[in-house]
């Protein structure tokens, strides 16, 4: 029994330190829910005039994947570095075995797009030449004409 006692011990700890956790907020938080104007979103001085998009693009995670490849990569190849001699040809041919798996991988991920970020960038033909027709149109119109903005 007394080998279990550091666990039981640690396993009080880390509920006392979750419950102690939970009411020093409550007792140390804001006693009132914040306005509507807190809680209204607001960048670089000027109110948002539409909403975010919901959905968070997926080429990120394929970015993050990648990463995490080539991490756990590195992390495989250092204990190969260290018994190189050790190994021979079995541990090379293990090594680039594994290693042509993690290239293949890349290989599919950037043939699917995941290294391509963003839309498609395409050429877009200059803006019409100026005239005195199109400035006053521009000048007269009003604020709540205007696409994108709130009267």
């Amino acid at each position: 029994m007394a080998q279990y006692l550091p666990i039981f011990a640690l396993l009080v700890l880390g509920l006392l330190f979750g419950a102690l956790s939970f009411v020093g907020s409550s007792l140390l938080g804001p006693k009132k829910r914040p306005s509507a104007a807190k809680l209204a979103p607001y960048e670089c001085g000027i109110v948002p005039d539409r909403e975010p998009p919901n959905r968070f693009p997926v080429r990120f995670y394929l970015i993050s994947m990648i990463f995490i490849i080539f991490d756990i990569e590195i992390v495989f190849l250092y204990p190969f570095a260290v018994i190189f001699k050790q190994l021979h040809t079995f541990g090379l041919v293990e090594v680039l075995v594994f290693a042509v798996v993690v290239l293949v991988s890349f290989l599919y991920l950037v043939s699917n797009g995941a290294l391509s970020w963003g839309p498609a960038k395409r050429l877009r033909m200059g803006m019409p030449e100026r005239t005195s027709e199109s400035t006053i149109a521009r000048v007269t119109a009003t604020p709540s004409s205007t696409p994108g903005r709130a009267a």
